[in-house]
């Protein structure tokens, strides 16, 4: 039996294998660490393979990618400076395989595909947690938290504030009928109770800059395209102006206060200035890509043992950037924080200088979120985690799908969706394309 193409790569209509794939996702991304490579090797089995299906749909502008496949080479070579290059090699190959499969995954699944698996599969995760049930010790505040199946609670966070997020712009954006209210509500309940015991204060202060730059972007939809620059230019200034006062006005201590933390962040600005005195010795290249935090080295062990981590694996300076520039030196922070921006960049730039979408919307609300994040977890530098497979989606995403004059239709042209501006399936391009016919 032959299999149509369209129903794995066509993002029009491989709905349900698309959705599928992004499930098996969230979970490897979850749990791999618990269950080991059998996740990986599925999380691998859904992505890579369709690169064979039709290899045009993923080299058609491929140097759109340069940054992030610049940025994946620079961590390969890491091999050649790491302190551990052996722990260098390995991770520099599943970090560049993920890249991989998260650009797979933004040439062949729409944004509502992306958002209804990602609901499935954070409810599968949220679940499996509540059943395993454990609390653990915060090192750095001292406090008992619900982590689940996890070794963090930040962790539980992320999963229960992406599901909070994916719930309310899907119910705003991509809802078809009635039934979406239906078979959504245990998911945003869970992720609501989850994210309530698991007490991350990053989690709860990340979600609402998410929630409040889609609103925003959501909003001005109503208004012509000059009047959202000049809505945007001037919120900017706006919103800048009330940081800059609210922290001459003491309010962050306050607002630290509200999620029990102090001054030091409950120990991250300690672990920060380790991070600069570590750079220093080598500020150009790093120690190489997951070459720190090894066993048998005086810093890192040091660090384990002044934060009572036991078990010598699984921690980091709880930052991104300093993560990153302790591992890859001042080029490699460079190189991840233009990923950072151009992908948060990227999507605003679409709904405020060009046609409100609202896939760019969303896109832009889930990179706020990360972006946020970014400053108090380590969560886009590692490989098999859901936040750079989200980064990686996200900037890939930015590219549109090529535009024909219907005087100049590709032969073996199919128009799957008929109407001013169609959307059709070309064989000479490999993907769908934009036949404009006004």
């Amino acid at each position: 039996m032959k299999i149509p193409k369209s129903i794995l790569i066509d993002p029009d209509r491989n709905e349900t294998y698309g959705t599928f794939a992004v499930v098996v996702s969230m979970i490897a991304f979850a749990y791999s660490s618990l269950f080991g490579q059998v996740l990986i090797l599925a999380y691998y089995a859904v992505w890579l393979p369709l690169i064979f299906v039709d290899y045009r749909r993923f080299t058609w502008k491929l140097s759109s990618a340069w940054l992030p496949i610049l940025f994946a080479a620079y961590v390969c070579f890491s091999v050649f400076w790491s302190q551990a290059a052996g722990i260098s090699a390995r991770a520099a190959v599943q970090y560049s395989s993920h890249l991989v499969c998260a650009y797979v995954a933004a040439r062949t699944i729409n944004v509502r595909t992306l958002v209804v698996g990602s609901l499935i599969g954070i409810f599968f995760v949220l679940l499996y947690s509540l059943k395993v049930g454990a609390y653990a010790l915060d090192t750095m505040d001292g406090t008992f938290n619900f982590v689940g199946a996890f070794s963090s609670k930040n962790q539980v966070g992320l999963f229960a504030s992406l599901g909070v997020f994916f719930y309310l712009v899907f119910i705003g954006f991509y809802r078809r009928n009635w039934l979406g209210f239906l078979w959504t509500a245990p998911i945003i309940l869970l992720s609501l109770y989850s994210l309530a015991i698991a007490h991350s204060a990053t989690s709860v202060a990340a979600l609402p800059a998410g929630l409040g730059i889609a609103a925003l972007l959501s909003m001005s939809k109503i208004l012509s395209l000059r009047y959202r620059r000049v809505i945007f230019v001037v919120g900017s200034g706006a919103l800048v102006a009330s940081v800059v006062a609210a922290l001459n006005a003491g309010l962050f201590d306050l607002l630290l206060g509200l999620f029990g933390k102090d001054s030091t962040l409950t120990g991250r600005t300690y672990l920060w200035e380790q991070g600069w005195a570590a750079a220093q010795q080598r500020p150009l290249l790093g120690y190489g890509y997951a070459a720190y935090w090894v066993q048998g080295f005086a810093d890192p062990e040091r660090l384990w043992v002044e934060f009572y981590i036991s078990t010598r694996t699984g921690f980091h300076f709880h930052n991104t950037y300093v993560e990153a520039l302790v591992e890859l030196g001042f080029i490699g922070v460079t190189m991840l924080a233009l990923i950072i921006l151009i992908s948060f960049w990227g999507h605003i730039s679409k709904v405020v200088f060009g046609d409100w979408r609202a896939d760019s919307v969303v896109l832009a609300g889930a990179m706020a979120l990360l972006l946020l994040r970014s400053f108090f977890e380590v969560e886009v530098l590692p490989p098999f985690v859901v936040g750079s497979f989200l980064m990686y989606f996200c900037f890939f995403k930015r590219t549109r799908l090529p535009v024909v004059s219907a005087r100049r239709i590709p032969s073996g042209v199919e128009v799957l969706r008929p109407g001013a501006k169609d959307t059709a399936y070309s064989p000479q391009f490999g993907m769908p394309i934009v036949i404009d016919r006004t």
